[in-house]
């Protein structure tokens, strides 16, 4: 069994996008873990880079500043995902 180290944390967020979501480069406001629960999304780096998340897929985003991601949901039907913000 695998098991990672303790993150403090104090809050969850869970948001839902439709299928048709697309949101434009913009940076992560503070880091957090992302936990894709339905659906799937692409995240576009500024660098071009893109990885594809889907269901149980878990994600930290920290790019905090700079020219952030392309989020766009994929696949037809919405998203459900929880934010996990990292004190």
């Amino acid at each position: 069994m695998e098991v990672s180290k303790l993150e403090p944390t104090h809050v969850i967020l869970f948001r839902c996008e439709p299928a048709t979501h697309l949101s434009d480069f913009h940076t992560a406001p503070r880091r957090q873990y992302v936990i894709t629960l339905s659906g799937q999304v692409e995240i576009e780096t500024g660098d071009g880079t893109i990885r594809r998340f889907g269901p149980g897929d878990v994600m930290l985003a920290e790019d905090t500043t700079g020219r952030g991601h392309i989020t766009r949901v994929v696949g037809g039907q919405p998203r459900h995902y929880a934010f996990i913000p990292l004190k």
